[in-house]
């Protein structure tokens, strides 16, 4: 039986460039700095819980001390592992977004305080399932232009129901734009996150079809023939 997990008000937080965590996702990390040594032990002694942040690159650049985007994702540990030089890989699991409405302490590692958030469904169910319709087809198709590593990605997808879960899988394993990334965790309205991924694929799936017509659909060690 499913327990449910209840939110807290403050949780330590991990903030990483280029990273945009999502509910359900499922994060690797590698803890090694000792701050987030001591952060990982106090978690798995408590309720296993803590956010990931992306780093927020403009105050960044302005001289703020490792500022977070003000909307993040709390996960729970659900694997560790210690190694013998006393880091850990750890293997996190998305909860929910969240936003950060103050830096509670920055020692021995930062804490939060966070407001959890909820998305909307923003458009009828039939709706939002015919834009999760045409995003299957976008992937299939850019995986069978450009074959990678996202593959496993699209076999968990194809298994998915619900409109919601799957634009944030789809959003966190597939979309490689930081930038963009970001903004669909922040986007609160599943219609408009499908939309917005949606527009993402399209791009992407005419970028590989360009290249390939470029090379005359030859494998990139014949391109010479062309």
């Amino acid at each position: 039986m499913e327990v449910e997990i209840q939110v807290p008000n403050e949780v330590p937080v991990m903030t990483l460039p280029n990273v945009a965590f999502f509910p359900q996702a499922l994060l690797p990390l590698r803890i090694f700095e000792l701050r987030y040594r001591q952060m990982l032990a106090d978690v798995l002694s408590g309720n296993r819980i803590f956010a990931v942040a992306g780093l927020d690159g403009e105050a960044a650049a302005a001289g703020g001390f490792e500022p977070p985007h003000r909307i993040a994702c709390i996960g729970l540990v659900r694997a560790c592992q210690e190694d013998d030089d006393g880091t850990s890989r750890v293997i996190l699991q998305g909860l929910c977004r969240v936003a950060i409405e103050s830096i509670v302490g920055d020692e021995p590692y930062r804490r939060i305080r966070i407001r959890a958030l909820t998305s909307n469904p923003g458009a009828a169910p039939d709706e939002n399932a015919k834009l999760q319709s045409e995003l299957s087809r976008l992937i299939r198709l850019r995986l069978k232009l450009s074959p990678g590593d996202e593959e496993g990605a699209a076999s968990m997808l194809a298994a998915v129901q619900d409109p919601e879960i799957f634009a944030d899988i789809a959003a966190f394993n597939l979309c490689k734009n930081a930038v963009l990334k970001q903004k669909l965790l922040e986007t609160l309205d599943v219609n408009r996150r499908l939309a917005l991924l949606l527009n993402i694929l399209r791009s992407e799936v005419s970028s590989a079809i360009m290249q390939l017509k470029l090379r005359g659909y030859l494998p990139d060690d014949r391109v010479s023939m062309n």
